[in-house]
């Protein structure tokens, strides 16, 4: 009987010794979930940034199918297929994501986006109409011009393009959709001033650069405009604005500068060469 009280204490001892690892354990365990999770978002955004966008919508495929129900992870992949310009297969994951009560405006700005890239502009409409007016970003306001475009409420467009560039600090895009609505309303001259402010913001813009010269173009100016661009560059531009020229039938000043975009362009310039082709065949015919 006098081993009872040490047998006991040795006991307690165990027990108290099995709490401690338990209690020592779960602290572990909270502190790797804690990394984990940290870990985790580093490599979404990864994914979301400089991972090869393929890779991307695999990843957050395969995270969704073992985590379901995580939205951030479904938003992940929405982003992913847009990146992967899989607009189309976005559409139902950011349907599912606006309808799970996790959803933001972001997504439903996001989903408009899906819609318009896919040409389904109606939905895109009925979609951002149903954000509150108070959500006011740079994204929002840019597809809300596209679309006022699509519809041609003009006066809409110029108000929404307007708000769009004092909500970015990037505005070369804007200004040169802008400009291209101008382009198709037959308002050349504000086209060109658009374009140019595009370029001022970007000078590596190509596409601005080349609607400056339809603009100007369309306005019979066949001069080239005084703007940053390679030897490269500058034979493309004078193509442009000798197929311009060619369709206003100012032919002779067209065939010159399909000449000088092929003299200019360091390598063959096998499309201009073409056109040229083509112009003095019918030019013969």
């Amino acid at each position: 009987m006098r081993h009872l009280p040490m047998i006991g204490l040795c006991m307690a001892s165990l027990v108290a010794l099995s709490a401690c690892q338990k209690d020592g354990e779960a602290q572990v365990n909270r502190a790797l979930k804690d990394v984990n999770v940290v870990d985790e978002t580093n490599l979404n955004d990864v994914m979301l940034t400089v991972a090869d966008p393929n890779e991307a919508v695999s990843y957050f495929q395969k995270a969704s199918a073992n985590d379901p129900g995580r939205t951030d992870l479904e938003r992940g992949l929405a982003l992913s297929l847009i990146r992967a310009k899989r607009a189309q297969e976005s559409i139902p994951v950011w349907q599912k994501i606006v309808t799970s009560g996790e959803g933001t405006n972001e997504d439903r700005v996001n989903l408009a986006d899906a819609y318009i890239r896919v040409g389904d502009w109606e939905t895109a409409d009925q979609t951002l109409d149903q954000i509150a007016p108070t959500f006011e970003t740079f994204k929002r306001y840019r597809l809300e011009a596209m679309v006022a475009d699509s519809n041609k409420e003009w006066t809409k467009a110029d108000s929404f393009y307007e708000t769009a560039l004092g909500l970015t600090t990037k505005p070369a895009g804007v200004y040169n959709n802008w400009g291209y609505s101008k382009l198709t309303r037959g308002d050349f001259a504000d086209a060109e001033r658009l374009f140019a402010n595009a370029i001022k913001n970007d000078s590596n813009l190509f596409t601005a650069k080349n609607n400056l010269v339809l603009a100007r173009g369309a306005q019979r100016k066949y001069d080239l405009p005084i703007v940053p661009m390679s030897q490269v560059e500058r034979a493309q531009l004078l193509h442009t604005m000798a197929l311009t020229a060619i369709k206003q039938n100012d032919v002779v000043t067209g065939k010159g500068l399909l000449k000088e975009a092929i003299d200019t362009h360091p390598q063959h310039f096998e499309a201009a060469v073409r056109s040229l082709r083509a112009l003095e065949n019918n030019v013969t015919n």
